[in-house]
């Protein structure tokens, strides 16, 4: 009989798994299809950033009042992300990820 309170050891190693895993961090395109306006935005966490940005939208709450008349006229038509690039990871621990990301976005613009 087991018990379904505890995890099991690979429940366990797989959460240690994505908790040590590395994040990933790069630089994404936000495009408004009806005007064409691009920005380019870094972050430490691109799923993480593009999630919020979707989710703003929806919210109609977005602080780019052309983005957000976009989605609203045409949802997710009117509104395109796209992943740049990935910062790669490093087995220096003391490398800048914030300098290689602010680099990226210079680059990108």
């Amino acid at each position: 009989m087991t018990d379904l309170t505890r995890p099991s050891p690979d429940r366990r190693q797989l959460a240690r798994q994505a908790r040590d895993a590395f994040p990933p961090m790069g630089v994404f395109a936000v495009r408004n299809r009806v005007t064409g306006h691009l920005r380019v935005l870094a972050s430490r966490n691109v799923p993480g950033a593009i999630n919020r940005l979707r989710f703003e939208l929806r919210q109609g709450c977005h602080r780019d009042r052309d983005l957000q008349a976009a989605w609203n006229a045409r949802g997710d038509d009117g509104v395109v992300t796209e992943v740049l690039e990935l910062v790669r990871p490093r087995d220096d621990p003391a490398f800048d990820h914030d300098a290689e990301l602010a680099l990226l976005e210079t680059l990108y613009r």
